[in-house]
């Protein structure tokens, strides 16, 4: 029991506070273009900022605020993240500002980032440059694998900035607690189908034919053991692992068909 209370112990509530970054240039309507969340007690400020800015500016003015983030972020390095919400605050220009701070409890500041991101910046979607079609699990292991052309998202989510973008990706919501801390229960994740290559040590989105509801999706860490022959190398069991150790991990048995892998895990959404 020891183990698993430290493997959570990055994950206690701590108070915070946010605020959203609000941008008017010449011509162009008010928008909200960002989330900062400052926590009090490292003075780290989490900067995420849009990313379609010529959306809300003008070519020229898109350029300046393209280096908005990177800029806020390296002035919270220097002089701590409560300063610069301060500085916003006090000396806001007219084209940007920020809006009053807001309380809130937070257990994973990427996490919480993300979240609030979505809920409170509409950005533009371009589809496979800055945004993943979200899918629920039966879709994302049933027709999306084999006609993804005909499919319709249940959404298209804004992806983190420094991951790079296919075709072949696609976030679908993960509910349980067996591959915690990794993969906190009800995490938006981002997969990709086709997996190439071998899936020795990868954490893999698993269908299990035999069940009928939701249960039937699971990600595990898949492990395959082989031996050499005369032949070659000939596959002597594959393991399907919980990260959790309060949950089951188990071997596939012989029946191919019961087991399907749907994709491979890249990364939970921030």
């Amino acid at each position: 029991m020891s183990a698993r209370v430290l493997s959570f112990s990055n994950y206690a509530p701590k108070e915070a506070q946010y605020s959203l970054l609000l941008c008017e240039t010449p011509g162009r309507r008010l928008a909200t273009v960002g989330v900062l969340l400052l926590d009090p007690g490292t003075d780290t400020l989490y900067v995420r900022l849009r990313r379609d800015w010529k959306s809300v500016a003008s070519d020229e003015d898109a350029e300046v605020l393209a280096e908005l983030e990177k800029d806020l972020q390296m002035q919270s390095r220097d002089k701590g993240g409560a300063a610069v919400l301060e500085l916003l605050e006090n000396i806001a220009s007219q084209s940007v500002r920020i809006s009053d701070r807001e309380a809130i409890v937070v257990r994973d500041f990427d996490r919480k980032l993300g979240e609030l991101y979505r809920e409170h910046v509409p950005a533009e979607v371009l589809r496979f440059r800055t945004h993943l079609p979200r899918y629920s699990l039966a879709v994302a292991a049933g027709p999306f694998l084999t006609n993804p052309e005909d499919i319709e998202a249940d959404e298209w989510v804004e992806a983190p900035p420094d991951l790079h973008l296919d075709e072949d990706m696609f976030i679908a919501r993960i509910q349980g607690q067996s591959m915690e801390p990794r993969i906190p229960d009800g995490s938006l994740c981002v997969f990709r189908r086709n997996v190439v290559g071998s899936r020795n040590g990868r954490l893999v989105l698993v269908r299990n034919s035999e069940v009928a509801d939701d249960n039937q999706y699971t990600v595990k860490r898949y492990k395959s053991e082989k031996r050499v022959t005369e032949d070659g190398f000939q596959q002597t069991r594959i393991r399907l692992e919980s990260l959790n150790p309060a949950f089951p991990s188990w071997d596939l048995d012989d029946d191919a068909e019961k087991y399907q892998v749907v994709a491979e895990f890249v990364r939970v959404l921030d």
